[in-house]
């Protein structure tokens, strides 16, 4: 039999998690004063039957009080800061209950809690440190991880590709006057503007289209009362699905049976490898999310990825979507080997290691060539110098947080044991990813198959985010609008083109086609729209653009970014369009349209007007000019404005006349464009080269 010494040793090699051998009836008790790290309180209300504070439960929620000291300039943070408003970044009422499943059988608890306002009943959407605007939060206990990383690590990676993941924060935290070490204050996930950016789905949703979403599934383990929605098959045994949005006791018939056919359309459709963009898996699932979401957690060679702890969401009129990922304590090599696991290697793939694999879609898709094409070239995309899975990014971001937390690891171990030795845990941790990574590389197979993927040339040519109100249209969010140009020399088949980044949702109908030249309108209300403007919208979007900033990305089935823009209601991007009768126009199909100075804004109501016809009645001469530039049209001008490449304005000419001569003397060689005027209501864009 093993004595406890040689536990210890094996547990250092190993870099398990040996508190429960050591400290099972708790830490040791410290005196805290001070720390680098924001300082978290919590005092939860005075029993009236002990005369103590309540123990917090795993449930029901208690309810407390909350000090969150943090000096705004970085300063070193005290305890007897507690009283000082201008240090304290919340001080409210919360309720508080344990949380977590197996993490709940170690003495050091994790938390979740809810900020309150004084009532106790109403809901406080406060920021805390820094991290957006919310009420449900998280204190991570970093259960099982000795490095006290992996989870700060795995979010980070994944918010570096591109993907909402929880935001984190790392704390020390005193409960009822006792410390109780080193935590990360997280965001919980939930439906929200600046969490997973769905529309919250509500009982009322039942019917077509709004019973499509949003949605929020996992797959995992059960907790407390939480009953199992439904079961797929994986390769290995089952796995058990849970709904998150609706709750599992708001749920209708009718939601359950819509979003488990949703995965039951995954299951089959890889099931055969069909990747027909009418009926295959890429009409499904957004086939991006379902990659990053792979790669986070295989970079991690996660233990419980695709069986516990696993996220899907879904919004309406959307496709069904992988993450944010969550958990990622057994990860990077570590595992519970007290309790005999030892799974977390790195020349195997989680997916396909006969424990905790997984619905069979995940290994299915990985099979199938055209998917694991793609799998493949983003991880050779995010494995370049500077992106989110390169080894140099990795090991700095390491270096900078164990840096950051160095000083609180000291008594975190000094009260739980929890860290043997980190500096080997840390060196182990590398070497884990510098192998891992290239296991990855030299297993995950090719991709040139879809290394140059051909994109149609649509172009998002007009955004009318934030429209003005009147009389006759009061409500500001039907009156949005998108314009998508063909900017090619053939006809563009639109079946499988969708926005892929949340906020909006539209997928262009099956069969639907866009002629060469065409412009087509999507609109937020297509009967306002035709009312307002006189022209039939394309089609209509799901939810509203928003009035600050939001990203358009324009895709194909594949998720082949066709156009992105990512406006913005402040400078540089032309604030006019900010509720001031005005929508975003780029200046011509031949500039960037991701760039601010390549847009201007034009009048709301021009839209309804007929745009200048100058195609034969209008003469520019000569082109290419040295000096003067011809402006000659059939019918009166009464303004151009000259553009650089860039979309900067360099010159405005006011004039009312149908032959205009412009002096081209001091403009630099290149090429320009002119916006030509007929009046405030109709334009016509023209290049010109310069000599």
């Amino acid at each position: 039999m093993k004595t406890v010494m040689t536990i210890f040793e094996n547990s250092i090699i190993k870099g398990s998690y040996f508190l429960l051998f050591f400290f099972a009836f708790g830490g040791y008790a410290q005196t805290f004063t001070d720390s680098n790290l924001p300082i978290v309180i919590i005092t939860t209300d005075i029993n009236p039957d002990t005369n103590q504070p309540y123990e917090i439960p795993d449930e029901p929620r208690v309810f407390g009080s909350m000090k969150i000291i943090k000096h705004p300039d970085g300063s070193r943070n005290y305890m007897s800061d507690s009283n000082t408003a201008e240090f304290l970044n919340y001080d409210g009422r919360i309720n508080i209950e344990i949380r977590g499943s197996s993490s709940q059988a170690l003495p050091k608890k994790p938390y979740g809690l809810t900020t309150l306002k004084p009532d106790n009943i109403s809901n406080n959407n406060v920021s805390l440190l820094g991290m957006p605007s919310e009420n449900d939060w998280v204190l991570n206990s970093l259960a099982f991880d000795p490095s006290l990383i992996r989870d700060h690590l795995s979010y980070a990676i994944s918010r570096q590709m591109g993907n909402y993941a929880p935001r984190t924060v790392y704390c020390e935290v005193v409960i009822n006057g006792e410390y109780i070490g080193l935590y990360l204050l997280q965001e919980k996930i939930k439906a929200d503007s600046n969490r997973v950016n769905i529309l919250k789905i509500t009982t009322t949703d039942t019917a077509l289209p709004n019973v499509t979403g949003g949605y929020i599934t996992k797959a995992d383990k059960t907790t407390g009362d939480d009953p199992i929605a439904w079961s797929m098959p994986s390769y290995t045994g089952v796995t058990d699905y849970i709904h998150d949005l609706p709750k599992p006791e708001d749920v209708t018939p009718q939601q359950n049976f819509y979003i488990y056919n949703q995965f039951s359309l995954l299951a089959n459709t890889s099931s055969i490898g069909n990747i027909a963009i009418t009926n295959g898996y890429p009409s499904i699932i957004d086939i991006p999310t379902f990659v990053d979401f792979m790669l986070s957690n295989e970079l991690a060679s996660n233990v419980d990825g695709y069986q516990y702890s696993t996220y899907f969401h879904k919004e309406r009129a959307g496709k069904l979507r992988a993450g944010p990922i969550w958990d990622f304590n057994l990860t990077y090599g570590n595992d519970l080997f007290l309790w005999g696991y030892d799974r977390s290697k790195t020349n195997v793939w989680q997916f396909g290691n006969e424990d905790n694999e997984g619905s069979k879609f995940w290994k299915d898709l990985f099979n199938n060539s055209t998917f694991k094409c793609y799998l493949s070239k983003r991880w050779n995309e995010l494995k370049q110098p500077g992106n989110a899975m390169n080894l140099a990014f990795l090991n700095t971001f390491i270096d900078e947080t164990v840096t950051y937390i160095n000083e609180a690891k000291i008594r975190e171990n000094q009260k739980w044991g929890t860290i043997p030795n980190q500096e080997l845990e840390i060196t182990n941790l590398k070497s884990f990813l510098s192998i891992r990574t290239t296991w990855i590389t030299n297993n995950i197979g090719s991709y040139s198959a879809c290394s140059s993927v051909s994109t149609p040339s649509l172009v998002i040519t007009k955004i009318n985010y934030n429209p003005s109100t009147s009389i006759e249209y009061p409500e500001s969010n039907d009156s949005e609008f998108i314009e998508i140009k063909n900017t090619g020399l053939q006809n563009v088949p639109l079946s499988g083109i969708y926005f892929k980044e949340l906020g909006i949702s539209y997928s262009f109908p099956v069969g639907s086609t866009i002629l060469q030249g065409q412009s087509i309108y999507l609109a937020s209300n297509a009967d306002v729209f035709l009312a307002k403007y006189g022209i039939s919208a394309f089609g209509q979007f799901t939810r509203n653009l928003s009035n600050k900033s939001q990203k358009l990305i324009l895709a194909d089935a594949f998720g082949n970014t066709i156009d992105y823009v990512e406006y913005m209601d402040s400078s540089p991007w032309p604030t006019l369009a900010d509720g001031n009768g005005y929508y975003l126009q780029l200046i011509s199909t031949d500039l960037d349209n991701s760039l601010a100075s390549s847009w201007t804004t034009t009048a709301d109501q021009s839209l309804s007007s007929i745009e200048y016809t100058f195609t034969s009645d209008l003469k520019i001469y000569p082109n290419p000019v040295n000096s003067i530039l011809n402006v000659q049209a059939t019918q009166r001008i009464t303004k151009i404005e000259i553009f650089d490449v860039f979309g900067k304005k360099l010159q405005t000419m006011i004039d009312d006349s149908a032959f205009i001569h412009l002096k081209m003397d001091s403009f630099a060689k290149g090429i320009y464009f002119l916006k030509i005027y007929g009046g405030e209501m109709s334009f016509k864009v023209e290049k010109v080269i310069k000599q």
